[in-house]
């Protein structure tokens, strides 16, 4: 039984400039899919993609720089988007209208997350806090202080239990939901941690960072291990590299940056992107990779959780389907853009995956 790919569809000049990040929601109510891209181009765009067709919605206007990340909420009703004009924006998807805009300070909207519950907003800074902000009130509601540095990287947990931040220096911390109370911090990598995310049943963690390697912890050991660091569950490759207790090893094979991990719905595989070029696709059971794109011709950046931008400036979208086992799973996207923007062909390519 083998896996191939290939381009099932193709969009041309998708926005003027690089891609930074993209989001990714299956309706609840028929078959389609939305994502929300965020470019250097200042704008957020919305598309459709249902019957193999993709078709923009709305292209949303007001960001004064680049849009560095973009988000949907839970419930299919929001998207949230932060830009380097320091402002975090929500827009309703059914009408593309704007809803609230806040001034997130200086630097202080490099990434946003909504909580499971659609409720609140989170968002990294400079100064290693994690800043809460309410989707109703539209203000700050309170902070997470990790003490640390610059975040880069945040992630809920599905259940809504936990937040994890990734720092520019390496570090993990998180953080309890329910008591604003940091539980663990750990000495991750070795360099900035572009990404992490859980698991959908949540008891998994993933970083992906600067050094090349990464690593999945088992969220469960923490629970009964209260106030000890995780445990790593899976490694190959064990290195040495800024030892301590706890460290058991990484999963290796790019060959330069990891930028961004995500896992597919059903727990069984996730994948990561990397400034090499590529986008790796793991089994978590087996601890391998199983396969390897090189369909792009720059860095391959956020986001790969459920969309991927291409080195093209664009989202590229990578459809898992399952026909062997006449099993049915929800689609895997991956997400991916470029570090440069010397690329002259924005597009956004549909790449169907099928088992033979």
């Amino acid at each position: 039984m083998s896996t191939q790919y290939s381009i099932l569809f193709k969009q041309e000049h998708a926005h003027d400039d690089a891609i930074w990040s993209t989001a990714w929601m299956k309706s609840k109510m028929d078959n389609s899919e939305t994502i929300v891209t965020g470019s250097l181009d200042d704008m957020v765009k919305v598309w459709k993609w249902s019957d193999e067709k993709l078709e923009l919605q709305w292209t949303l206007e007001g960001h004064q720089l680049g849009v560095v990340s973009v988000d949907i909420s839970q419930n299919g009703a929001i998207a949230a988007s932060s830009s380097l004009d320091a402002h975090i924006r929500l827009w309703e998807l059914d009408t593309g209208k704007q809803i609230k805009s806040m001034d997130a300070g200086p630097v202080d909207a490099w990434t946003v997350a909504f909580s499971p519950d659609s409720k609140y907003i989170a968002t990294g800074s400079h100064l290693g806090k994690v800043n809460i902000f309410g989707v109703d009130s539209g203000k700050k509601e309170y902070s997470l202080d990790t003490r640390g540095k610059f975040i880069l990287s945040i992630a809920y947990s599905p259940d809504g239990k936990y937040l994890a931040s990734g720092a520019i220096d390496g570090i993990i911390n998180i953080f309890d939901i329910a008591t604003g109370k940091l539980l663990h911090t750990l000495e991750g990598h070795a360099m900035p941690i572009r990404s992490l995310t859980f698991s959908p049943d949540s008891q998994l963690l993933v970083t992906a960072s600067d050094d090349g390697y990464i690593k999945i912890y088992d969220v469960l050991s923490f629970l009964s291990l209260h106030g000890r660091a995780f445990t790593i569950l899976l490694c190959a490759d064990v290195r040495t590299h800024r030892q301590h207790a706890n460290l058991a090893g990484t999963l290796s094979g790019h060959g330069s940056w990891v930028l961004n991990v995500a896992f597919s719905p059903d727990d069984t595989h996730f994948v990561s992107s990397s400034s090499d070029k590529s986008v790796k696709v793991w089994d978590v059971s087996s601890r391998t990779c199983v396969n390897t794109f090189f369909d792009h011709q720059d860095q391959v950046r956020e986001r790969v959780v459920l969309v991927q931008a291409s080195g093209e400036k664009s989202p590229q979208i990578n459809r898992r389907i399952d026909r062997m086992c006449h099993t049915v799973h929800e689609s895997l996207f991956l997400v991916t853009f470029p570090l440069k923007t010397d690329v002259d062909k924005p597009s956004i390519s549909i790449i169907h995956n099928q088992t033979n």
